[in-house]
């Protein structure tokens, strides 16, 4: 299945693996609704997947955490942007690493604000367009955090099983319709994800990923545009990947 002229939705496409995916489905000529809070960082995405081959960008100042927000902007979009082939559910983030007795609660709520609630908020405004249309195609971003827990995680890994068990379900739900469900599990993605979790410490960050060759951005994009372009009538319900570095959640080899 080609992309060519398909409309792909991406929400936290303002950085990671997000507009990652905003390049890889730009360089197919897929046109592209790009969704994130930064309208600034949003605005040098949306611009470099022109150059790369995006048949038109259409940029959404968004947050997933306020219901009415999304559906408001979904139900807004210009007719001629109405018609949205692929959902990629990318919009999430992880805060603070404590133990689950010590943890702020402004945190738990901003994860499961965003990383559960908007990823309901937004299938929930684009899924019934797709299911009238008889085509189109949900991509969710879980984690190898959402199969198994590690110390002081314990909220944003229960997040990820939330997605995980919210992907699933509307698989089962939207079975005896052409729409396919996709789960997308990578393990550790050098992004933002550890600046934004450690609230801007970029030492902190920086460690995460001392002395491994994690994953990329690039890489998630690469199974994510692999797992839309199968033939329509094959659906891959989920890809779980790491770097050569990583087992599990648990288990990561580091090098001197």
């Amino acid at each position: 299945m080609r992309l060519q002229g398909k409309m792909a939705l991406i929400t936290g496409a303002s950085a990671g693996i997000g507009a990652a995916t905003a390049y890889a489905f730009a360089a197919e000529g897929a046109r592209l609704l790009l969704a994130a809070r930064r309208a600034g960082k949003l605005a040098e995405v949306a611009s470099r997947a022109l150059a790369l081959g995006a048949r038109s960008v259409h940029s959404i100042d968004l947050d997933v955490r306020s219901r009415h927000a999304v559906q408001r902007a979904v139900d807004e979009l210009p007719p001629e942007w109405a018609e949205i082939d692929i959902l990629v559910n990318n919009a999430g983030l992880s805060r603070g690493m404590e133990k689950l007795y010590t943890g702020r609660i402004e945190d738990w709520e901003e994860m499961i604000d965003t990383n559960v609630k908007g990823l309901l908020y937004v299938s929930r405004a684009v899924v019934p367009g797709m299911v009238v249309r008889r085509r189109g195609h949900v991509v969710t971003l879980g984690s190898m955090a959402g199969e198994l827990v590690y110390p002081n995680g314990a909220v944003y890994c229960a997040s990820k099983a939330a997605a995980r068990a919210i992907n699933d379900g509307l698989r089962e739900d939207l079975l005896g319709t052409p729409v396919r469900v996709t789960s997308i599990d990578p393990g550790l993605v050098e992004t933002e994800f550890s600046l934004v979790r450690f609230h801007g410490d970029a030492g902190k960050a920086a460690n995460v990923y001392k002395g491994i060759a994690p994953l990329r951005g690039e890489d998630i994009a690469d199974a994510i545009l692999w797992a839309v372009t199968r033939p329509e009538h094959v659906n891959i319900a989920r890809v779980s990947l790491t770097s050569v570095n990583q087992a599990n959640t648990l288990l990561v080899h580091r090098e001197a």
